[in-house]
């Protein structure tokens, strides 16, 4: 049976997303279609609406954006055996099929079970399940939860304990996971390093509470809005630089503050010129940088003897988990109290105000908010 439902229409780049009513197919085999409880506002979203041929490929639209949410599983198709009605799941911007190739090896997350055509917008068929105004809608990394319910692949949902609140635990769909994996997955930071995290949306706060997490003695959070010093040290950091209160570039002032370089850094803004400056803020001798914001065009700068001399620079994407296996366990972190979450979230809107949560996320006002359907 075909769902009617509200959804946060794009119809085109750089435009106010569109409140309509939609529909929403019934799953195909080895699909689910989730009731969509609460979604997380996610700067990737409003990337993928604004910096379309700038800093992200040209993308498809019509689209429902929104990649970080939480919800009920309403049905399944064919062949899902995993999950039923009635489960709380949370989608997944990365798949875990368990049988690829990069499944089964322990140094990716990457699985390529429909990565192609969720990268499209696209589900595994070349198609979406929502329509609107009798017109295809493109569904975001194939997950869509900006729409009061959507369909997504089997391999990108995972199930979640049944005691889980949903307008928290949402945020673990992508940048808490995202930020905290990086430190203690993808960095692997060392108990009494220093540390550096460049930008502290929802994503490098949470870079800053792996580099707790992992033990780390200095973890310094630099962030170009003086309010975010606060919240910093919240997560765990010990010093707050504002690159703006410095006549020196950033790379300068952390080399001097840490007598040559920072063991590891973190860059959470999806800048190349931040990532230039967070892999030159790193220590010669042995220091990691890790590029964790997201961007797809930009194209990376460096002088080749700062990585000859031993620097380290890697990527990391979903924060190095592999995702059903991992945000389950994530989740019981949080409800055990080993992870934070309700500090993250500083708005609560309805749908009908998405818009309005992009503009308290660009003006630095928010850090996330959470959309409850």
């Amino acid at each position: 049976m075909v769902i009617k439902c509200k959804a946060a229409v794009a119809w085109e780049p750089g435009k106010p997303l569109s409140i309509e009513e939609v529909e929403v197919a019934p799953p195909k085999a080895h699909e689910v279609r989730i009731k969509i409880v609460a979604s997380g506002v996610c700067h990737t979203d409003w990337t993928f609406l604004h910096e379309v041929g700038k800093t992200m490929n040209p993308q498809p639209f019509p689209v429902i954006l929104g990649h970080e949410g939480a919800g009920v599983v309403e049905s399944v198709g064919p062949g899902v055996t995993k999950m039923s009605k009635g489960d709380k799941v949370i989608p997944l911007v990365v798949p875990q099929c368990g049988q690829c190739e990069r499944c089964l090896n322990p140094k990716t997350n990457l699985c390529t079970k429909n990565w192609k055509k969720t990268q499209q917008c696209l589900l595994a068929d070349g198609t979406s399940r929502i329509t609107c105004k009798n017109q295809q809608i493109y569904q975001f990394i194939g997950i869509s939860t900006f729409s009061e319910y959507t369909v997504v692949p089997e391999d990108n949902v995972t199930k979640i304990h049944p005691d889980a609140p949903l307008d928290r635990v949402c945020l673990l769909g992508c940048g808490v996971s995202t930020g905290y994996g990086a430190a203690v997955n993808t960095g692997k930071v060392e108990s009494g390093s220093t540390c550096a995290v460049f930008g502290l949306g929802a994503v490098g706060l949470a870079a800053v509470m792996g580099c707790k997490a992992a033990g780390a003695s200095r973890i310094i959070a630099v962030d170009i809005n003086p309010d975010k010093s606060k919240i910093a040290k919240t997560f765990g950091a010990t010093e707050f630089v504002n690159p703006k209160d410095h006549s020196k570039p950033i790379q300068e002032v952390l080399r001097e503050l840490t007598n040559g370089g920072v063991d590891f850094s973190l860059e959470c803004v999806g800048n190349v010129g931040v990532m230039r400056a967070a892999v030159e803020a790193c220590s010669p001798a042995g220091g990691v940088c890790v590029m964790v914001g997201w961007t797809q065009m930009g194209e990376l700068t460096l002088v080749a003897e700062d990585i000859l001399l031993g620097k380290s620079l890697k990527g990391s994407y979903f924060g190095g988990w592999k995702s059903v296996e991992a945000v389950p366990k994530l989740v019981q972190d949080y409800m055990s109290g080993k992870l934070l979450l309700d500090e993250f979230v500083t708005h609560r809107l309805t749908l009908d105000q998405v818009n309005q949560a992009f503009d308290l996320m660009i003006t630095g006002k928010s850090i996330r908010t959470v959309i409850k359907m």
